[in-house]
């Protein structure tokens, strides 16, 4: 019994270790669906915004030709390679863009219970990690540029 005892009374500090998390390498991110078709597009324009979509909320320009549908809907899903990171990437994007991106800043955020680590590249793109855990940044957030960009969670 008291065996027990002193093997929970250790796992507990274990678990409050804070430990790193790095934001991922651009040149390993990779695209995990494919870019809808121009005929998928039109098929869910028509969808979307038919003739009463629009109307409960007149200030979306979404709607307003098939280009502006096309650059918010013509996306596809990337992760990092551990999957931990993932995001919706432009289909306009192409992929060695991505593979040069450097990132530049790392944040954190919370939403109901949920922990938001937020890493911006230097093409403009981000990656985001979603988990119950806590994490704390470095002070501005800035990515050395000779390193990785690193937050610690606990």
């Amino acid at each position: 019994m008291r065996l027990l005892f002193a093997a929970l009374a250790l796992a507990i500090p274990l678990s409050a270790i804070a430990e790193p998390v790095a934001c991922p390498d651009a040149a390993t991110v990779k695209q995990v669906n494919a870019c809808p078709t121009t005929e998928e597009l039109k098929y869910t324009f028509d969808g979307f915004c038919g003739s009463n979509a629009r109307l409960y909320s007149p200030l979306d320009t979404t709607c307003e030709s098939f280009e502006n549908y096309r650059k918010l809907k013509d996306v596809a899903l990337w992760e990092s390679a551990d999957g931990q990171f993932a995001n919706y990437q432009s289909c306009d994007m192409p992929k060695d863009e991505m593979a040069k991106a450097k990132p530049v800043k790392i944040s954190v955020s919370q939403k109901k219970g949920l922990t938001m680590l937020r890493c911006d590249y230097s093409n403009g793109t981000y990656f985001v990690q979603r988990s119950r855990a806590k994490c704390v940044v470095p002070a501005e957030g800035t990515c050395p540029a000779d390193g990785p960009c690193v937050a610690q969670c606990e």
